[in-house]
């Protein structure tokens, strides 16, 4: 289990929404045993409780049994990244981290940068196709920035990069109303500090480096220094990789946890610190490749500044420009290297989502349950 110091909510890493309900729903207690430990049940019988379950769970996908854990199956989450705001090595977690996750390609981050928006896209999974198709269409002649009735690709990474944008002020607004107790539309670090870490003395005391950090954070983004955070402000400060004026902190947080010798760089031996004490030799070699290929890119064998800040904060527009290169594989059906509203809307499933994309998961996840009876 995890906390997302974005979210302060607590969830089993690795574990999805949909396999949750699954397991929920998924009734050994009733049947393994007796399947397996009774010898004298003859096969008809077990298929027959086996059709019986698998009728069951049908039923109970059809209506929604887990609606109480999401809005729907394919679950748009709004903290993503495993819930887990930094990578192992300390760096930001790329926002299109989860896009593709243990093999599998996960649609959701595709419509949230359409629309710019989780609670937007949870509203299209539920619209009959025609109506997410209209709506889309509307959405068309707006990321149409010259009004040819084509999506070129420079106009689908600005509207991407400004679905970001969004995404990430509506995620710092929920995080604030949940934070902001006495409900005046901004908050203290006493009530950040409350709606993250609690009150448990012992629980202040095993986090206080974190906690120190986070102060710190908390009060760079306090821009006219009142000691209260607004809507701008508390956004500077659950998302400082995306906030330029941060920087200079995040900057001052690496080189005070990295740099032992105090020199203002970060060595090899630096950048892996303790996390090499158990790896093995080829997770040292992947990371001395990472290294002197990706962060070092002077090529002296340290990082300086602007480098430790590349290696840090996520480029969203090279996260925006591979979204622009998948979309247009799976919908420029004529290769002219623009995409034509009837092509986007031929592959709508692929830029929005309907109450079909969520059909098409319930029958998913019925296949996946048969193949494990």
């Amino acid at each position: 289990m995890s906390v997302d110091r974005r979210s302060g909510r607590a969830t089993f890493v690795g574990v999805s929404t949909k396999r949750l309900c699954a397991v929920a729903l998924r009734p050994r207690s009733l049947f393994s045993r007796s399947l397996t430990d009774r010898t004298d049940m003859r096969e008809p019988t077990a298929m027959a409780v086996r059709l019986l379950v698998l009728f069951l769970v049908a039923a109970l996908v059809s209506l929604s049994v887990c609606d109480a854990a999401s809005a729907h199956i394919h679950t748009h989450q709004h903290n993503k990244v495993d819930s887990n705001e930094r990578m192992e090595d300390g760096a930001f977690s790329p926002r299109d981290a989860d896009h593709y996750a243990e093999g599998e390609h996960h649609q959701e981050f595709d419509h949230e940068a359409i629309l710019g928006s989780v609670k937007e896209a949870e509203e299209f999974d539920k619209l009959p196709i025609e109506e997410s198709k209209r709506r889309l269409g509307i959405l068309l002649t707006k990321m149409d920035l010259n009004d040819d009735k084509y999506i070129e690709r420079n106009e689908l990474k600005a509207w991407i990069l400004r679905s970001f944008g969004m995404l990430s002020a509506e995620e710092s607004q929920d995080r604030l109303d949940d934070a902001d107790t006495d409900e005046d539309g901004r908050v203290t670090w006493d009530e950040v500090l409350q709606d993250i870490y609690g009150s448990d003395p012992d629980d202040l005391a095993h986090d206080d480096k974190l906690i120190e950090d986070d102060k710190e954070t908390f009060e760079a983004a306090d821009l006219d220094k009142d000691g209260y955070l607004d809507s701008e402000e508390f956004k500077a400060y659950t998302h400082p990789e995306e906030t330029p004026r941060m920087f200079p902190l995040l900057l001052k947080q690496a080189l005070q946890d990295k740099d032992t010798d105090k020199d203002g760089y970060i060595s090899f031996q630096e950048f892996i610190g303790d996390r090499a004490k158990s790896k093995d030799k080829e997770w040292l070699l992947t990371e001395k490749d990472k290294f002197d290929y990706e962060h070092d890119k002077n090529g002296d064998g340290r990082l300086d500044s602007d480098e430790i800040l590349s290696w840090l904060v996520p480029s969203n527009e090279e996260i925006a420009s591979d979204e622009v290169d998948h979309l247009f594989a799976g919908s420029d059906d004529d290769h002219d290297n623009r995409l034509s509203f009837d092509e986007i809307l031929d592959h709508h499933d692929a830029f929005v989502g309907s109450e079909a994309t969520d059909y098409g998961d319930h029958l998913q996840d019925i296949e996946r349950f048969t193949d494990e009876l």
